[in-house]
């Protein structure tokens, strides 16, 4: 149970955040606030900004750019998110409405970050970076006419990231780190038949992953970063447990395998005079390795069986970002962002887990400093996400299609402090 909910942790990660990705920029499953200060900019500029330790995620080698000594940085996240089906002539075991349209799928979720710099000599620093890189849920509500395909999607993830970097020249640095990461998940479903029930698959597993990263302050005023995460493989084994009078025979071990994606982003960031700052970015994410995610029992009779699939068939993704500060004085800064972030879904293949399309970030926020340590961050985001459609065949063997539309939005409230020593 544990592997198998792993292997649908990441899916259901996949399925459920896509109206919340970017990681400065990814679609899909990947969870986008990974800072306070980056929240108002829509993350814009990520890997050339360092405004804060948070660069130890964005890009490790940008550590250099930060003030001699240490810095920690804390941040919080609000996410609320909202997915509403509207059925358009649902055929077979859709037809019936059950319960309803399933409500609001969108579950509000608190995600933290911690992020720690230091020196180790002029030229070496050392980061360190807790974050929650993939995660969020969706839940429909019992009973509803689209329950043969999902009912409840839930995922945590946390990430242990260190890393080091190194300045080769006054111009240029490189830097690079490891990433630890756990996952959990929960993914439930009406089995079609009443005998079985609904399956709740739940699961853990742990996978590992490296960062690369390049900094150059190309002139006093104009930074350039570029960063790569790598892949993470998660092998996951674990259990399908049935709720119904023959659930116990039915349950059993499970395995499923998925690889997440790597991503890419090069950003630039520049000081046009002394009230106002410019930074843009662009994030390259290989969701094409995300295909189909196959359940395959492992013990009883059974064994070897596919027990369930989920089909994706995603595509890569070419996230744009750009924002803007201004500097009202030396304590206070406004932010201001704006980003496109495209699905890696498709309307063929899209599913109730994840009602995903493409998203533009509209942003802004505010960075007051009350002591010369330490400054605070509130950011604000708003995604208008473009209504997805869905034309989706049971999982089990029966008639039918469940034909809708989605209509999505979410909405990001950051709060981050940072404090230098």
């Amino acid at each position: 149970m544990v592997k198998l909910n792993k292997r649908l942790s990441s899916v259901a990660v996949a399925i459920a955040l896509a109206s919340m990705a970017s990681t400065a920029g990814a679609g899909g499953f990947g969870i986008g606030t990974q800072s306070g200060s980056g929240t108002g900019n829509a993350f814009a500029g990520g890997a050339a900004v360092a405004d804060d330790a948070s660069v130890a995620w964005s890009n490790p080698a940008a550590m250099t750019a930060l003030p001699a000594g240490k810095q920690i940085t804390g941040a919080a996240h609000i996410l609320v998110p909202s997915f509403k089906f509207t059925n358009t002539g649902s055929t077979g075991v859709y037809a019936a409405p059950g319960t309803g349209e399933g409500g609001d799928g969108g579950s509000l979720a608190v995600v933290p970050n911690f992020y720690y710099t230091m020196d180790i000599d002029p030229k070496l620093r050392f980061g360190f970076a807790v974050n929650v890189p993939f995660g969020l849920s969706t839940e429909w509500d019992p009973g509803w006419r689209g329950q043969i395909v999902a009912l409840e999607s839930a995922i945590k993830t946390i990430n242990l990231n260190p890393s080091l970097a190194y300045k080769v020249s006054d111009k240029v640095s490189i830097g690079g780190g490891i990433s630890l990461q756990k996952i959990e998940a929960k993914l439930t479903r009406f089995t079609g038949a009443g005998a079985t029930g609904n399956v709740a698959m739940e699961a853990e597993d742990i996978g590992f992953g490296f960062n690369l990263g390049y900094f150059m302050q190309a002139t006093p005023s104009t930074r350039i970063g570029a960063t790569y995460r790598s892949q993470v493989a998660y092998h996951l084994e674990g259990t399908a447990v049935f709720s119904g009078p023959a659930g116990a025979a039915a349950s059993g071990n499970v395995r499923a395998d998925l690889r997440v994606p790597d991503s890419t982003s090069l950003s630039i960031f520049s000081a046009i005079d002394s009230k106002w700052e410019v930074m843009a970015d662009m994030t390259y994410t290989g969701w094409s390795n995300v295909k189909r995610l196959d359940v395959v029992r492992t013990s009883g009779p059974a064994a070897g069986a596919v027990l369930t699939t989920e089909v994706f068939n995603w595509k890569d993704t070419l996230r744009l970002g750009v924002g803007a500060n201004y500097k009202m004085n030396d304590q206070t800064k406004l932010r201001f962002g704006l980003a496109f972030d495209p699905t890696p879904s498709n309307d063929i293949d899209r599913t109730a887990r994840l009602p995903d399309q493409d998203r533009t970030w509209v942003a802004f926020g505010v960075q007051y400093k009350p002591t010369k340590e330490g400054t605070v961050e509130v950011g604000y985001a708003h995604e208008f996400v473009k209504d997805s459609t869905i034309s989706a065949t049971p999982l089990a063997p029966a008639g039918g299609r469940l034909n809708g539309t989605f209509n999505s939005k979410a909405d990001i409230l950051s709060v981050q402090y940072s404090h230098r020593f």
